[in-house]
């Protein structure tokens, strides 16, 4: 049975709820306080005395037999009066010694027939104190300084990468990447998506869509490692582990992450496209640029088309009785654009050493003489 007698006494300085009206009951439970704390002191020194006392004697009795034993040895006269004298000494500190351990008993009755307070009701089963250091945080590398290292890696382990973006069977990459445990990294996620564009680009689609698979496949390995803050050359055994008994729902979250991935590609891709399109057209375009550095194409697209006919068919006196019909104003604004954009080169000569544009030259003087005209008489 369970001894519950020892709560029935219990000193605690507050146990009383009334007390005389002439006392101060705050002050009341300090000197009851005080009071406890002081006789817990007194106990605890008489206690330590008796301690230090017990083991006091305890040596001395040590000393005084070891040095008994060795006139026991020495069996000379000297030795046998001496050795009556350790013998009495010895008798003396077994009493004394007896008699500390009979104090150090009563004591800890004493101790247990105390009531308990506040400081012996429990004590501590352990105690700990935790730091909480923050680990230091490894310098953020820039932008160069992770470029170099991309290409340092791809020039070093593009072969491999390739390789591994060419399996298709989980066990075959579980194998691959334990034969070869550098691969699972930052770069080699990063030269894969580079890849799927390039084949996307290429118009090699399945061919994009394998690599894809691989692709999410290690970017899914890298997510596995931060979330459990591991490196990924720890944890990749974990995500295959897991893909090869995952259930339907993470399956499918697999499945539309890969998806996704593609559409991104192929986003991606159709944007180089367009943009080398582009910058394509743009040098095509500076190459044709006349002297005054008009597109000839956009000049003969702005020209009325009874100009543009002129230069189809490449006849001069079309051209000039095609001018002569229009506003003067009008037809030095196209004429003087067609020579800016080299449609009409003024001083060329023909064979026969003939300008080829006499006659268009011509009248492009005259209207800039009637324009002239039309100016003073309006002036």
């Amino acid at each position: 049975m369970v001894d519950y007698s020892v709560w029935d006494h219990i000193e605690v300085s507050d146990d009383e709820d009334e007390t005389h009206p002439n006392i101060d009951t705050p002050s009341l439970f300090r000197w009851r306080h005080q009071a406890r704390v002081e006789r817990m002191e007194q106990f605890n020194k008489e206690k330590e005395d008796v301690d230090k006392g017990c083991r006091e004697c305890k040596r001395k009795l040590a000393e005084c037999q070891k040095k008994m034993k060795e006139l026991e040895l020495a069996n000379t006269e000297d030795s046998r009066s001496e050795l009556q004298r350790l013998q009495a000494e010895a008798q003396q500190l077994k009493k004394e010694e007896k008699t500390w351990v009979e104090k150090m008993e009563e004591l800890k009755k004493k101790e247990k027939n105390m009531p308990w307070n506040v400081d012996t009701l429990s004590k501590d089963g352990f105690s700990k104190s935790v730091f909480n250091v923050r680990p230091e945080q490894p310098e953020e590398e820039s932008e160069e300084q992770k470029e170099k290292k991309h290409k340092t890696f791809v020039e070093k382990y593009e072969k491999q990468i390739k390789h591994f973006g060419m399996l298709r069977r989980w066990d075959d990459s579980q194998k691959y990447l334990s034969d070869n445990p550098h691969l699972v990294c930052e770069e080699t996620a990063n030269y894969l998506v580079i890849w799927c564009i390039d084949l996307e680009v290429e118009e090699k689609h399945a061919l994009m869509e394998q690599v894809a698979h691989q692709t999410i496949v290690m970017q899914f390995i890298l997510e596995l490692a931060k979330s459990l803050k591991v490196d990924p050359r720890a944890c990749f055994r974990q995500f295959f582990a897991k893909i090869k008994t995952a259930d339907q729902q993470y399956m499918e979250g697999f499945n539309d992450e890969l998806e996704s991935f593609k559409e991104r590609v192929r986003g991606r891709a159709k944007d180089r496209i367009e943009r080398a399109m582009k910058e394509y057209e743009e040098e095509e375009r500076q190459k044709r640029l006349g002297p005054g550095g008009l597109d000839p194409v956009e000049v003969y697209e702005s020209l009325p088309s009874e100009l543009q006919k002129c230069f189809d068919v490449k006849d001069v006196q079309m051209l000039q009785d095609t001018i002569s019909k229009m506003d003067p104003t009008e037809a030095k604004y196209h004429m003087q654009r067609c020579i800016d954009s080299g449609l009409w080169v003024p001083n060329a000569r023909s064979g026969d050493g003939t300008e080829k544009g006499d006659k268009p030259e011509g009248v492009y003087e005259e209207l800039k003489k009637q324009n002239g005209k039309e100016g003073k008489g309006t002036a």
